[in-house]
């Protein structure tokens, strides 16, 4: 392969898992303010396989493309003007977002301030894993509903890649957390400090669930309206991480603010998130690993729904 050339996962056309295949195309190059990173591992996150089903990005990109937005590597070059990095530096973040940023590749280019310093205690896998679903949680929880010591936190999905974050990110701002999960995941929330934990296949949680001061919602469909009859009348808040159809039935009647946060590329709060990583008090779960070129095998493992965690490609 030529010294300006890459590998990378790319596809054609909208479809399943079959459409991923590797591709060489050029080695992009870091412009005005940006660097170029080698990419060490890549996370993959429900937006990569939403976005290849689809086959079109948010901002209107179709194909061919490449997905993927989590990324720990290492600084290979930098731009005209760039002072933060330089070449060796090891980083990871959350480029571009929600503009394609090709992270299922060899190299990215982005703004500097899409990346921060990689935890030291971390490995590259570990720290891939951590971006964009951990700055969903931090953006909900402590930019959008500012979770304060002593209040009761919901969280949906608690055992997946935003979940299993947020317990912890919410558990670290003192608030007292509960979850949803099938029985079979709540030993692992328990260990990362959950404290009481509802299996949604056996109970309502609505029913089972009140006085909450804040919900982070993560599942669509009826549950935006059933989590409204957990919140505190007046006070309690509601961020959805997935996009709502129109105001939240029962939300106006109950004074209660419901709505929804799309996740933006933040150095100043994947410092922070690194400082909980370096604390002790902030642990990632990965699932499982698969080379770049299995991407196919690892989007279809992440579309059973069933992952505890993450999963991560290995790229360099």
């Amino acid at each position: 392969m030529a010294e300006n050339t890459m590998r990378a996962v790319s596809q054609d056309e909208p479809g399943g898992p079959e459409v991923l295949k590797i591709v060489e195309t050029a080695r992009p190059e870091p412009g005005a303010g940006e660097v170029l990173v080698r990419v060490h591992a890549a996370g993959i996150n429900p937006t990569d396989w939403k976005t290849r089903q689809r086959g079109r990005f948010s901002d209107g990109s179709t194909p061919p493309f490449t997905l993927g937005f989590d990324v720990s590597g290492v600084v290979e070059a930098v731009g005209y003007g760039v002072a933060l990095f330089q070449p060796g530096d090891e980083v990871f973040g959350m480029p571009r977002f929600p503009h394609p940023a090709g992270a299922y590749a060899e190299y990215v280019t982005a703004p500097t301030r899409h990346f921060a310093p990689k935890p030291p205690s971390l490995d590259h896998v570990h720290a891939a894993a951590l971006p964009l679903a951990a700055l969903t949680a931090w953006q909900a929880l402590v930019d959008t509903a500012d979770v304060r010591p002593g209040e009761r936190v919901l969280i949906h999905a608690a055992a997946g890649g935003v979940g299993h974050l947020a317990v912890q990110i919410a558990k670290a701002r003192g608030a007292y957390v509960i979850g949803t999960a099938r029985a079979a995941k709540h030993g692992f929330l328990r260990d990362l400090g959950a404290d009481e934990l509802v299996d949604y296949t056996e109970q309502d949680f609505a029913e089972a669930v009140r006085d909450v001061d804040v919900v982070l919602e993560a599942i669509g469909g009826d549950y935006p309206a059933r989590s409204v009859r957990t919140l505190k009348p007046g006070t309690g808040r509601l961020v959805s991480i997935l996009p709502m159809d129109g105001p939240v039935p029962g939300a106006e009647d109950r004074g209660v603010r419901a709505g929804f946060v799309l996740v933006e590329p933040d150095c100043h709060a994947l410092r922070e998130i690194a400082a909980l990583v370096e604390d002790g008090r902030l642990k990632v779960r990965v699932q499982e690993t698969f080379p770049l070129e299995k991407a196919a095998d690892a989007h279809a493992a992440g579309e059973t729904g069933r992952t505890a965690g993450k999963i991560v490609l290995t790229v360099a």
